[in-house]
């Protein structure tokens, strides 16, 4: 038997380990999975014969790398911040490496010990990053290989509330981290490529500078920039690109409505807020608003954001319930950002039959012959349930694809690397559409630029 350790058993692992047990017989597979908490992992095994669930502390050296020492391969689903170590316990004993993770410095600084030793490094094979890297680079080598050369590329994703559970105004629920919603977009201003011009939006307008998307079958979409769309520019070969835009979907109208905790300060993270504890969330909203005698806390807010009371907005903000006085904040020296998102989980957090859904958009504009072409391609792929939800599906798959694919020689070019090259995304991209992991693409008219972003 072939012994796959998985480190770190999460929401993102149920695909994960279901493909690889599926699997462990005609691949003649053991999987370990070591966690410091170990019930989730149980879970999800059950009686299966071909495991074992182990307690796991990443930061004990001596039962990391006793765990390491017996696997053929190592997945590491740790909080990014966490691989490094377990990379180095790799290179010294000579063992290939999978994580859904973006690529660190620290981790990059690995490569030519992962070289040396023939070991494969596979990072950011999740979903974003992951999924959008193969799919894109699947139709942009494709159309580098006609003769095309591409002047436009623009990629979207989203995690959200599948259809049948979207039952709130805002449209939206937590699918993941929480709070990774609540700071998005801060830390600089956002930056892109449009026509040939480095373009900004700084963090107090990026939630109304925004781009629709229609996607057949799901209906209208917006998407709004993320911080820097450049990072993977020479990354995918794109040095002379005109356009290059990266940025997250949401349904049309959150963003406005976002835009108005960012206006208030609401979503700031750098400070503490006094007496949080006993502060109810009436309490916490007033806190950004002007003094006044008379007006009440409601008045100041729809004053202050210019928010008529017959405004859809303002229909959003009642229903979150932020103005009751007696709900209770209950946060230790809480910021902002925290006291908010205790706040939106009242509203946002799934119910037990809920369902999320994942949504990739991407947009490829060339030139071929003298004439401009454009390629649109989407994706929407939908949860089961609570437990294999579509972000498990889309993020745990392609790990569990790439670790057999690696582990059977099938991915062979050693190294820290991402999934960009047809050795690694051909193979993928086939076996994910057998699980309804699916791109549509459309050909339409070149459009160019987007009005809204020039």
């Amino acid at each position: 038997m072939r012994n796959i350790l998985i480190i770190g058993a999460g929401k993102s692992c149920s695909y994960l380990i279901k493909y690889l047990l599926d699997n462990s017989q005609s691949e003649k597979l053991h999987i370990t999975i070591g966690d410091l908490n170990v019930d989730y992992a149980k879970k999800l095994v059950g009686d299966h014969p071909n495991t074992d669930v182990i307690h796991l502390d990443v930061f004990n050296a001596e039962s990391r790398v006793a765990a390491v020492k017996k696997a053929d391969i190592v997945v590491s689903m740790l909080p990014a911040r966490f691989h490094v170590e377990v990379a180095k316990d790799c290179i010294t004993y000579k063992k290939n490496m999978v994580t859904a993770s973006y690529v660190s410095p620290e981790m990059q600084a690995l490569d030519e010990d992962a070289k040396a030793n023939n070991l494969i490094f596979m990072n950011e094979i999740g979903v974003d990053p992951g999924v959008d890297h193969m799919s894109a680079m699947h139709v942009i080598d494709r159309i580098r290989d006609k003769g095309g050369k591409l002047i436009l590329f623009e990629s979207f994703t989203g995690g959200l509330v599948a259809p049948e559970s979207d039952n709130n105004l805002w449209n939206y629920k937590f699918t993941w981290n929480p709070r990774n919603v609540v700071v998005a977009g801060q830390g600089g201003a956002a930056k892109f490529l449009q026509e040939n011009q480095f373009k900004y939006i700084p963090y107090n307008r990026l939630f109304r500078r925004t781009e629709f998307l229609d996607v057949e079958g799901y209906g209208r979409f917006e998407g709004y920039a993320n911080r820097d769309s450049l990072k993977y520019q020479k990354v995918y070969g794109l040095d002379h690109i005109k356009t290059l835009y990266r940025g997250t979907i949401r349904r049309v109208g959150f963003s406005r409505a976002w835009n108005v905790f960012v206006q208030l300060g609401m979503t700031d993270d750098s400070y503490t807020i006094d007496d949080s504890t006993n502060m109810s969330y009436r309490d916490f909203v007033n806190s950004f608003l002007p003094y006044s005698p008379t007006d009440s806390v409601e008045l100041k807010f729809r004053h202050a954001l210019k928010i008529d009371q017959d405004d859809t907005v303002w229909e959003k903000f009642l229903e979150l319930d932020i103005f009751n006085p007696k709900k209770m904040v209950g946060l230790d020296k809480g910021t902002p950002a925290q006291i908010l998102q205790k706040i939106l989980m009242d509203s946002w957090t799934l119910s037990e039959n809920d369902k999320d859904m994942i949504v990739m958009y991407h947009k490829f504009g060339y030139e071929l012959d003298g004439n401009k072409y454009q390629i649109d391609s989407t994706m929407v792929t939908l949860g089961k349930d609570q437990t294999y939800t579509a972000m498990a599906k889309t993020v745990g798959l392609p790990v569990a694809i790439a670790t057999l694919a690696i582990l059977n020689g099938k991915i062979k070019t050693p190294g820290v690397q991402i999934p960009i090259t047809k050795e690694v995304y051909t193979p993928i991209l086939k076996e994910l559409e057998s699980y309804d992991i699916i791109f549509k693409e459309y050909e339409v008219p070149y459009l160019g630029y987007n009005p809204l972003n020039a």
